[in-house]
């Protein structure tokens, strides 16, 4: 089954200066009562301006993978750590029981824009960590690249049954989804940005995605576009009452 989500589903937010446009995966099931989709919980797309900051603030159960494509943001938070996070360094919070970061959008940077994802984790009250990871490339043209998971083979790791992809797709190019080795597995392919028809009769832009189950559609790329391919099971085992990836209703 292929389910399109549109941007008409997201919440828009202005705050300080940036904008965040916020998906709620659950939304597109009413009847599952459930705003997040099993173990993805949240999905924010937002564009900032050099020399914000965003203060110190909590965060709770949540796993928080930082991908930026533009921009860089200068990183402080209450486990000691501090780093620039960039278009090639990407971050992984994995909050647990209590954490704490701040973010600065540098000034010598253009306009910050990523998503930041609220991942469920299986189990609440877990110890907080952060992880880093430099990439060779900024992009991963023409093929699907590993960005967090669970399993050893993930660089960055999550604590629930969830895996993060990547790729950009050159114009005319067509694709298929990677295997994975799990069972009642189900994808949320995410266009980033660029233009994709899945099928040759769904056509999806910026910023919509498409959940896909039992199924593995042809994608045939419009223009050069990038992806984010998040995965997940219908039955994982996840934590839904986390600070932001949390169920909301």
């Amino acid at each position: 089954m292929l389910t399109k989500i549109d941007t008409t589903i997201k919440y828009g937010k202005q705050h300080g200066g940036f904008g965040i446009q916020i998906l709620y995966p659950g939304l597109i099931r009413p009847q599952l009562n459930d705003t997040g989709f099993s173990t993805i919980g949240r999905i924010d797309h937002a564009r900032i301006p050099p020399g914000t900051l965003i203060p110190m603030h909590p965060h709770r159960d949540d796993e928080i993978l930082t991908y930026l494509r533009s921009g860089k943001v200068k990183h402080l938070d209450s486990e000691g750590n501090t780093d620039i996070i960039s278009n090639q360094k990407l971050m992984m919070m994995n909050a647990g029981a209590g954490y704490f970061h701040e973010e600065l959008v540098l000034e010598e940077g253009i306009v910050l824009e990523g998503l930041q994802i609220f991942i469920r984790p299986e189990i609440g009250g877990l110890q907080p960590q952060v992880q880093f990871h430099q990439l060779e490339d900024a992009y991963s043209t023409n093929q699907w690249r590993k960005i967090a998971g669970k399993g050893q083979d993930y660089p960055l790791q999550i604590r629930s049954n969830t895996w993060l992809m990547d790729r950009r797709l050159g114009k005319g190019e067509q694709v298929i989804l990677p295997e994975i080795p799990a069972e009642n597995t189900t994808f949320l392919f995410y266009v980033f940005d660029g233009a994709l028809r899945v099928n040759e009769d769904i056509l999806l832009t910026t910023g919509e995605s498409v959940l896909i189950e039992k199924e593995n559609p042809l994608f045939k790329a419009l223009e050069t576009s990038d992806i984010v391919l998040f995965i997940t099971q219908t039955n994982a085992d996840h934590f839904d009452d986390g600070m932001y990836s949390g169920n909301l209703q």
